[in-house]
């Protein structure tokens, strides 16, 4: 919120200067982000008057003047704007003067005729980038006053950043009630003027939607002039608080809205058949707004309507059918109370500015409204004429204001101070608030512009700004220092990120929303969870994998000439599910479970002279996971299966000790295409509540006997896949106790005679070690030939 400091201080004035104010308002919780001049300093400026303004006799665009400065004597001034004529009030800079950006003003002669000051634009001055011509002053002002003084130049523009809360802030009278009750300095009680009533006329209002408007007002003014100059002073504060004067009406209404924080909306009543209604729009109705913009309405948007049609879109903005204009006689004056939700998001929703909706969702004063509209309606009589009628205030449905209770103990540990109950009653007196005491309580009734206040922790807020942050002594807390014994088995977000990162990985965070093709594309996901208002229109739909956006990283690298990318995330996926039940972290029917996923694309490792270059693969990756479970990997298990986004022949389900967790594979030659990557990249992606326990380590003592390895190779199926194999060769392991002493069991060669063969042979090394005693090759024969009947007996396997 912008505004001068001079109209601030018209309702509150402390003897303290610009800059302490600026500290004391942004110490309480208004902060002034900004805090500038309005004008920048100059020097020897004066109103001065043309007497006359005759053509130079060398230039055809000049023109000598007569200038009365208030000294006595006529100035002789060459000037070269086009709107230099007698009887003219205009800026003079005097001989000696010196102007923004150093420029001094001395005696010149142009084009032959002497010259002893100079006229001013408004440019030439800092105040405005307009240089058409002269600044036209007013014709109240004297010759030869200072100009700074006379147009109080010396003045101090404040902008608030407030946060959304202090709504009541959001206007002159608001912030004045914070520097009375932070300075102790006396606030000019907002004048109520008394309107004569000299009509007899009201127009019928009907509200329909009392969850859409809770209080209504509003008045008939016939016989205005909407031709009437807007006064300077109502001009002057709304130029300075950033707003462009449009005419009379227009203006006085941003006037009280500025001032007293109170939107109003003034109705063209020629325009306006029969009565009002306020009520919801009905699907499919629309409405032409004062901006110009024709907007589409739903059942959740509220309307002012009369008997020819829509007339305003209920607490943002206007119609069109029902403006003012300058040829405006009768109009009719409304104020209302609009429920905060109801307009809240309209602006959003629309792509509208709108100051009024800014007010209205986030709460304005319903107390006040005939007071105020009385303010306008008085100003508007002053300014335009006319004649006024009744005023009439249908109260609807308001806000109830429920009291607040505040403990002072409380509110002294909250603080960390010690404050007496008289010291906290001060601070509720000061503010306005109506309370009383119970014990060592209080009880405080919140006043209707603060909507701000509805838990203890809101009235403690209060006391602590009044008080004074700075007062508050800067000590740290006091609080028993409890080492907690992380568990062991736990392996949470922290841990799973570093060992990742620790296998190459670079961590990247994407967006939560997505194209709704990836989720179609790269899910199978056909219903996927819509946003309401999405922040582009290609991020439509809640994500319900990870994979999308990391095969857009890998593209978003390659694009930039990068060869080798490996990334991974951490993060919720959304997905719907009937099961799930609202509660503190959950929304009914969408599971937010977490996963991991990671992905990577180029050479296997990264370029050097002792490796050869080759793409990583499927089993590289696979590697990378079975690092990252430690442990459990014992337990992990690939399934064949197909999944939208992988290659079907190279790709498989991940099991995790029997329980479904993810999916590992190489990415579809389509969607890598798609991407323009010359190779596919290889990704995995699972639930990471699967994969945050780890096997706590269990200790035993080695063997000090010598190892024997045998080797085996046997004739299979081609299409049995040795994964079932190696199940089968540890079922017998644990079902015979001979067999402990197999330690260890890896693959070491696959061999076809060619694609086509039926059979494919396989090479295994076997591990051997007994534990008290050196093993006998009758042991060791006896193990391979049990090893070997079981493959035989399971899968029809034969020795090579």
């Amino acid at each position: 919120m912008q505004f001068p400091e001079s109209w601030l201080r018209a309702w509150a004035d402390p003897e303290i200067d610009s800059q302490e104010l600026a500290h004391r308002l942004t110490m309480a919780g208004l902060e002034v982000e900004d805090a500038d001049p309005y004008a920048p300093p100059f020097s020897g400026v004066v109103v001065a008057r043309i007497e006359s303004a005759e053509p130079h006799p060398n230039a055809d665009k000049l023109r000598v003047c007569q200038v009365n400065d208030g000294s006595g004597e006529p100035l002789q001034i060459v000037c070269g704007a086009p709107n230099a004529a007698a009887g003219l009030l205009v800026p003079l800079a005097r001989v000696g003067a010196e102007l923004p950006g150093g420029m001094q003003i001395g005696p010149v002669k142009m084009r032959g005729v002497e010259s002893r000051g100079m006229l001013c634009s408004a440019r030439e001055l800092g105040l405005s980038q307009d240089h058409a011509g002269l600044l036209e002053l007013s014709a109240d002002l004297q010759p030869g006053q200072d100009l700074r003084q006379a147009l109080d130049l010396d003045d101090t523009i404040y902008t608030l950043k407030l946060t959304p809360n202090r709504a009541d802030c959001l206007s002159i009278l608001g912030v004045a009630r914070e520097v009375a009750a932070l300075t102790g300095c006396a606030l000019r009680a907002p004048d109520t003027p008394s309107v004569p009533v000299t009509l007899d006329e009201r127009l019928p209002v009907a509200v329909q939607a009392p969850d859409l408007c809770g209080r209504f007002a509003g008045r008939v003014v016939r016989g205005v002039n909407a031709r009437a100059a807007t006064p300077d002073w109502i001009k002057s504060r709304l130029e300075r608080a950033g707003q462009r004067p449009v005419s009379a009406l227009v203006d006085i209404s941003n006037y009280i809205m500025l001032e007293l924080g109170r939107p109003t909306h003034v109705f063209d009543l020629a325009k306006v058949q029969g009565g009002l209604t306020v009520r919801w729009a009905r699907e499919g109705e629309r409405l032409e707004l004062l901006n110009d913009q024709t907007v589409d309405l739903t059942s959740d948007v509220g309307v002012i309507e009369s008997g020819r049609g829509l007339e305003s879109l209920a607490g943002v903005m206007g119609g069109q059918a029902s403006a003012v204009t300058l040829d405006t006689t009768d109009v009719y004056l409304e104020a209302a109370f609009w429920w905060p939700e109801a307009v809240m998001g309209l602006t959003r929703r629309f792509k509208l500015n709108s100051e009024a909706a800014h007010r209205f969702e986030r709460g304005v004063d319903f107390a006040t409204i005939p007071e105020q509209l009385n303010v306008m309606t008085a100003l508007i009589l002053e300014v335009c004429g006319g004649q006024a009628g009744p005023l009439d205030d249908q109260v609807v449905n308001l806000p109830a204001r429920e009291p607040v209770r505040m403990r002072l103990a409380r509110c002294a540990r909250v603080l960390g101070i010690a404050l007496d109950a008289e010291a906290v009653g001060a601070v509720f007196t000061r503010l306005g608030f109506a309370y009383e005491r119970q014990g060592d309580d209080f009880i405080v009734t919140p006043p209707a512009a603060r909507f701000d206040l509805t838990i203890e922790e809101d009235l403690i807020e209060e006391v602590a700004r009044i008080y004074g942050f700075d007062r508050i002594p800067d000590l740290p807390p006091v609080a028993p220092a409890v080492m907690r014994v992380a568990p062991e088995v736990q392996y949470g977000p922290h841990a799973l990120r570093a060992a990742l990162a620790a296998r190459d990985y670079q961590e990247v965070i994407n967006f939560s929303f997505v194209e709704e093709a990836w989720e179609r594309d790269y899910c199978g996901n056909a219903d996927p969870i819509r946003l309401l208002n999405p922040i582009a229109s290609q991020l439509a739909v809640m994500r319900s994998g990870l994979i999308g956006g990391l095969l857009a990283n890998i593209a978003h690298n390659a694009k930039h000439r990068q060869t080798r990318v490996r990334v991974f995330e951490l993060g919720r996926v959304f997905a719907r599910d009937a099961s799930v039940a609202d509660g503190g972290l959950t929304v009914a029917g969408v599971a937010q479970p977490t996963h991991l996923a990671a992905a990577a694309w180029g050479p296997a490792q990264a370029e050097q002279w002792g490796e050869p270059v080759r793409p990583v693969d499927f089993f590289d990756v696979k590697r990378d996971l079975e690092a990252l479970l430690g442990a459990r990997a014992a337990g992990l298990r690939c399934e064949a299966a197909a999944h939208p986004a992988l290659h079907p022949g190279r790709s498989a389900r991940l099991l995790l000790d029997g329980r479904a967790i993810g999916w590992l594979g190489e990415v579809h030659p389509r969607w890598a295409q798609a991407l323009d990557l010359p190779h596919a990249p290889v990704v995995f992606e699972l639930d990471a509540e699967a994969v945050s326990e780890r096997v706590f380590p269990q200790p035993r003592e080695q063997s000090r006997q010598p190892v024997v390895v045998r080797d085996l190779a046997i004739w299979v199926d081609a299409g049995v896949p040795w994964q079932s194999l190696l199940d089968t060769l540890q079922q017998r392991i644990a079902a015979d106790a001979a067999l402990s002493v197999v330690k260890d069991i890896k693959l070491f060669d696959i061999w076809r005679e060619a694609a086509t063969a039926q059979q494919r042979s396989l090479a295994l090394r076997l591990w051997f070690q007994g534990r008290d005693t050196t093993l006998e090759d009758h042991q060791v024969e006896h193990c391979v030939q049990s090893l070997l009947d079981a493959l035989i007996q399971a899968h029809g396997a034969r020795l090579r």
